[in-house]
């Protein structure tokens, strides 16, 4: 199976996502501005005739097996995102499932906060659709690759990540309502900035934990303002006046969650009225204020992402940067002139090493189309 003659029926190219700006706040029914990016995994298909399904990971250089008649949680975390998938799939479509191999190659960085695992798990659903002829819609790939996550991952995401994945179209945002899934097109008019992503190429074993726990504490929010205003059935509706009314009465954590998110759901919106205008100036001072949110408010970024947003403040030639992603690692996103991307990378490369002792990794990254057969 893993040599050059396997012979694919169906190929499939998946990309990661990038969030220009509405972080944590997909799971909180707000609106976020994510669009698919150029670097993906690629995902070949061939049926094998049998029950059971050999999947292979050219990046981890090893392979499992599954049973299809046997789904089940696996000790290794890569393999529950195509597991959950299959699982899902055959409780939306009962015995369609039949044995395949799959050969699954990216170039997305691991763990860099650009979602390749909603990458992976819409590139499976897309590449088994099409090679036993199931149809799936693509909400229902979306969905079910965003439930595969909730149980067989663990991590209680939001839904913005599969659908920026699936629904991404080259030079376009995606300004999507993550309570009623509405979603428009914004075009993506940067130049003569470019995006520019720096890998911290730290992660601190929190993201999935606290990211569950920063889903607990907003739902402890909502249900203690709901019972003085039960209109609202998401926290990012909620006005930011009323928010405050509650600061002496919630705790002040789950206090600071419930304005963050009810500050950034409004930044979001006001952010793509300065795209729409092309004031870029102003949409950068959008993402340097979500990251003063996320490190203060909802406490989950990490002194590597402080240094790296800090560092670009005085840097006339970036518009704006933030964190980006579950937090406590990963990325952050950046907002630099073209003409100045090779010093930008050189000089905060040299002064994150010399703090920290680790070397960074920045990647340029294009607005490019969501999941598609190729």
């Amino acid at each position: 199976m893993y040599t050059n003659n396997f012979k694919s029926e169906i190929v499939i190219e998946s990309p990661g996502r990038i969030n220009l700006i509405g972080e944590h706040i997909d799971y909180n029914g707000g609106h976020v501005l994510p669009a698919a990016i150029n670097k993906k995994i690629t995902l070949k298909f061939k049926k094998n005739n049998t029950q059971n399904c050999q999947i292979y990971s050219a990046n981890f250089k090893s392979s499992f097996q599954i049973d299809l008649k046997h789904i089940k949680r696996s000790q290794v975390e890569w393999q529950n995102f195509v597991l959950g998938v299959l699982y899902h799939i055959d409780v939306l479509k009962p015995n369609s499932l039949q044995g395949f191999d799959c050969i699954i190659e990216s170039n997305l960085p691991l763990g860099s906060g650009i979602s390749s695992s909603a990458a992976l798990e819409c590139g499976i659903a897309k590449g088994v659709s099409a090679l036993f002829d199931l149809k799936l819609t693509d909400m229902e790939i979306i969905t079910l690759s965003r439930d595969a996550e909730h149980t067989f991952v663990g991590t209680k995401c939001g839904i913005m990540d599969q659908f920026a994945v699936v629904k991404g179209q080259t030079d376009h945002l995606i300004l999507l309502n993550c309570d009623t899934l509405d979603f428009k097109l914004i075009q993506a008019k940067f130049d003569p900035y470019i995006i520019v992503l720096l890998n911290t190429n730290v992660s601190h074993n929190l993201a999935s934990s606290e990211y569950n726990i920063r889903r607990d504490e907003c739902d402890t929010a909502l249900e203690a303002i709901q019972k003085k205003y039960p209109e609202y059935k998401d926290l990012a509706n909620i006005p930011v006046k009323i928010v405050n009314t509650f600061k002496s009465i919630l705790p002040e954590k789950i206090y600071n969650r419930a304005l963050y998110v009810a500050q950034e759901n409004k930044r979001t919106l006001k952010a793509v009225k300065h795209l729409q205008h092309q004031d870029l100036e102003a949409f950068g001072k959008c993402m340097y204020k979500s990251h003063e949110g996320l490190q203060h408010l909802y406490e989950v970024s990490c002194k590597e992402l402080d240094f790296l947003v800090k560092s670009t403040k005085d840097l006339d030639y970036v518009l704006g940067s933030r964190m980006m992603g579950g937090g406590f690692g990963g990325c952050t996103i950046n907002l630099v002139h073209k003409n100045e991307v090779d010093d930008f990378v050189q000089n905060l490369s040299a002064a994150y090493e010399e703090q920290f002792d680790i070397q960074l990794t920045s990647i340029q990254t294009t607005i490019g189309d969501g999941t598609k057969t190729i």
